[in-house]
């Protein structure tokens, strides 16, 4: 098998894209690479982009095998524009102390580039404002983009700026209650797993923004970078909370994400929920 997915990468054979794929789901961590070098290789032939962004991403984020992770990221860069969704993943790779150096590098690398790659794709392409439908100019475009990840002209996104400042306000003014850690929180069920994480040693961010699929982006309660696992305390029990709380449950369940949920009823048995569903993810303390 590695000696196939280094034998298409040589040749350049387009029509093998479909075996890349499937080479990439094997056992064998040294044939996630090479397979991951021939997608790279194959990138400007006319192969399916998006199949082959959303076969390379979890293996750039995810794979046990730190070569395979590498080469898939190496692999992300070379699909530019095509790639966009993964940048959050990217940079978060590029940020996180636990991953090796070379990984931290490229990753930075290729979220650059990407990045890149989308501005020049943008201001080619004629955009309409999301609200008003206002043809958007490309200042306009990256500027509303950079701040939403949506399409704003500017009238309307000083209107929504205004509506979301004025959220973040509410939110954080609701934070009153404070972690061992210093870390300021908005209810005790986050309170005690902020605790169990600083008691356990693990590094944590906290209501922190993350683009996590298309056009949407959200602020899970807790996100473990060392684990790539998000942490969501829900503690309320209203029909528009549960409706908000489905809809974010899906938005994770679409983009690949590892979720840990939490309810009130959860907090009497914190330590064994969190101890157990961690190591499922691959937490060894």
């Amino acid at each position: 098998l590695a000696e196939r997915a280094l034998a298409i990468g040589r040749a350049g054979e387009v029509e093998a894209f479909g075996q890349l794929l499937e080479l990439l789901k094997s056992s064998s961590g040294n044939v996630r690479r090479l397979a991951a070098s021939a997608l790279r290789k194959l990138a400007r032939r006319g192969v399916d982009q998006a199949a082959a962004v959303a076969a390379l991403a979890p293996v750039a984020r995810g794979d046990s095998h730190p070569q395979a992770r590498q080469y898939a990221i190496r692999a992300l860069k070379a699909y530019g524009a095509a790639a966009q969704g993964c940048l959050h993943d990217l940079r978060d790779q590029a940020r996180n102390p636990a991953e090796k150096p070379y990984i931290r590098r490229d990753a930075a690398a290729a979220a650059a580039f990407i990045q890149r790659a989308v501005r020049a794709a943008a201001a080619s392409v004629e955009r309409h404002c999301q609200r008003c439908n206002a043809r958007v100019t490309p200042e306009e475009y990256a500027r509303s983009e950079q701040v939403f990840q949506r399409v704003f002209c500017d009238r309307c996104f000083d209107e929504v700026f205004l509506a979301r400042r004025n959220f973040e306000t509410q939110v954080e003014i609701t934070k009153t209650i404070v972690a061992p850690d210093g870390t300021v929180v908005q209810t005790e069920g986050e309170r005690r797993i902020a605790d169990w994480l600083t008691a356990h040693g693990i590094a944590y961010r906290y209501d922190a923004k993350f683009r996590i699929i298309g056009e949407f982006q959200i602020r899970p309660d807790f996100y473990l970078p060392e684990l790539d696992v998000y942490i969501e305390y829900w503690g309320l029990d209203t029909p528009h909370y549960k409706m908000s709380m489905y809809k974010k449950q899906m938005l994770y369940q679409q983009a690949g994400k590892r979720l840990i949920s939490v309810h009130p009823q959860d907090l009497p048995g914190l330590d064994g929920l969190l101890t157990a569903k961690l190591r499922h993810l691959g937490y060894h303390p």
